[in-house]
């Protein structure tokens, strides 16, 4: 049988199509058909569902059993060409999207002339008419980045009674201190709530964490080495001052020793064991608490709410405005308005704004002086960056609501400060003062944090649904030493970076 080159590509294809449906995902990346780059933050919906590209303009989809080759894929950015056909038409692992040449003429015709000023009035007179606000549930995913740097370590010890405590060791100390450190956590759940309120629910779902535990085991074994010093050269009934200047506090030598167990104590093991397991339940509890705090303030802080930092819209008295320019989403048109602070607002950036229901679609923000600096006896600290892009989508309900929120921080600490740990034992006669430890430090660190939120789902409920919703947290994130992409099977998330992909602990760890 003779098949020629149409027929075999057909066949080629076919096999394709079909093996990425049984396999129940999707992945692809989206690139600029002019310049071939990576687009991120690309919407990708595939049957009311959606997903965000990442800054690699990667995304992956986890597809159900109802899922078919001719169900219709459509692909959109803000200046670019929309793509909407079945998935047997997309003809590899790449779509390129093609810029969208911008035709004033339509946009002028459709709305009268505004000024910047009166599309940003406009845009807060219809806040309420364009964007999903009251009770919601929301399917959610959020990735958390931390990258933290030692800069400096300086020290000069100025009295140790302890010799243990010498320049040899203190030298080691800061050796075994990792210089760099990054920590990726991830996190799959549903946030119920009120948006402007304090009060969130938070259901997870399922939650990993990515890092180097072999830079932990380093910290855990000088605690050990530390600890073995304490109980040679300190009274177990001793109380130690701790004074840096004006200030000082009290610790009891008690809370630096962890009580021998005989192993023989039948009792002292259960009560070990019990306490390990109200530990483990105390840890899921602090983990739920934390994502919701984060998830909560990233929400109450979107730009279409009172009390956001963001306050263009509230207060655009404040701002230089400049209508920059026009694109489009699709065949909507938008503004592009540009604002920076006349005084006092930390932020600058850009607004998207749909020209024909004076929606916010998009904000892009930097902000222009630190948003916290201050020095003061010697400790500074300085929160010198927080950048990034928030997202808005339109729903089947016809109102919009968060999409996709990308927040990037940074700081600056500095210690330059002299330290004392005194040991004091009030039960020795005549010579209270034990020991002492007096150093002069001069340290600095640095941190780059990152959060990044997809929503894939937003549906209303009552405030009787919220009432009567209990939480149920019983998630600890899966440690990996390694990025592990069969962990997230079956889970629709945004796409990992090639960082966090190619992430590799030194020392490979069971888990």
């Amino acid at each position: 049988m003779k098949i020629n080159s149409k027929s075999l590509f057909y066949l080629i294809f076919t096999c394709f199509v079909f093996n990425f449906l049984q396999a129940q995902t999707l992945t692809s990346v989206v690139l600029d058909s002019s310049t071939q780059k990576p687009i991120p933050y690309v919407t990708v919906l595939l049957n009311n569902s959606g997903v965000i590209t990442n800054e690699e303009g990667r995304f992956l989809f986890q597809l159900n059993g109802d899922v078919t080759e001719n169900d219709s894929l459509r692909v959109s950015c803000i200046g670019y060409e929309s793509i909407g056909k079945p998935l047997n038409e997309f003809d590899g692992k790449v779509i390129y999207l093609s810029p969208k040449a911008i035709e004033l003429k339509e946009v002028i015709v459709s709305n009268k002339n505004y000024t910047p000023r009166e599309i940003i009035d406009l845009v807060e007179e219809n806040l309420e008419k364009n964007y999903q606000y009251g009770y919601t549930k929301k399917r959610l995913f959020l990735r958390e980045s931390y990258q933290n740097t030692i800069d400096k370590t300086n020290y000069s010890i100025k009295e140790s009674t302890i010799d243990a405590f010498n320049k040899s060791f203190l030298d080691s100390v800061l050796r075994t201190v990792p210089k760099n450190d990054t920590y990726y956590t991830e996190s799959l759940g549903d946030l119920y709530g009120n948006e402007d309120d304090d009060e969130q629910k938070l259901s997870l779902i399922k939650a990993s964490e990515l890092y180097d535990k072999s830079k932990r085991l380093d910290l855990e074994n000088l605690e050990e080495r530390f600890n073995q010093i304490i109980k040679k050269n300190v009274k177990t009934d001793s109380y130690f001052k701790v004074k840096s200047g004006l200030f000082g506090t009290k610790v009891d030598a008690d809370e630096l020793f962890e009580a021998d167990i005989d192993s023989t104590d039948v009792n002292a093991l259960n009560k070990q064991l019990e306490e390990k397991k109200k530990e483990k339940e105390n840890q899921k509890e602090f983990f739920a608490n934390y994502k919701r705090r984060t998830l909560g303030n990233l929400y109450s802080n979107l730009p279409i709410f009172k009390d956001t930092d963001y306050n263009v819209l509230q207060r655009p008295g404040r701002y230089d405005l400049t209508l920059e320019d026009f694109t489009y989403i699709g065949d909507k048109a938008l503004y592009v308005i540009s604002f920076s602070p006349k005084r006092s607002e930390e932020f600058k950036g850009k607004l998207y704004i749909n020209s024909d229901d004076f929606a916010l679609v998009k904000m892009e923000f930097e902000n222009v002086t630190p948003l916290r600096k201050f020095k003061l006896l010697g400790v500074s600290l300085n929160e010198y960056l927080a950048k990034g892009s928030i997202l808005f989508g339109k729903g089947d309900n016809g109102l919009y609501s968060l999409k996709y929120y990308e927040i990037i921080k940074g700081n600056k600490v500095g210690f330059k400060r002299p330290v004392r740990i005194i040991e004091k034992n009030k039960n020795v006669r005549g010579r209270r003062k034990q020991n002492e430890l007096h150093l002069k430090i001069d340290a600095a660190f640095s941190g780059i944090n990152r959060y990044e939120v997809v929503v894939f789902d937003t549906e209303p409920i009552n405030e009787a649904q919220f009432e009567s919703l209990s939480e149920d947290n019983n998630v600890l994130p899966q440690y990996m030493p390694n990025y592990n992409a069969d962990f997230w099977k079956g889970y629709t998330i945004m796409e990992p970076n090639t960082a966090i992909k190619e992430f590799t602990s030194e020392v490979q760890l069971e888990k």
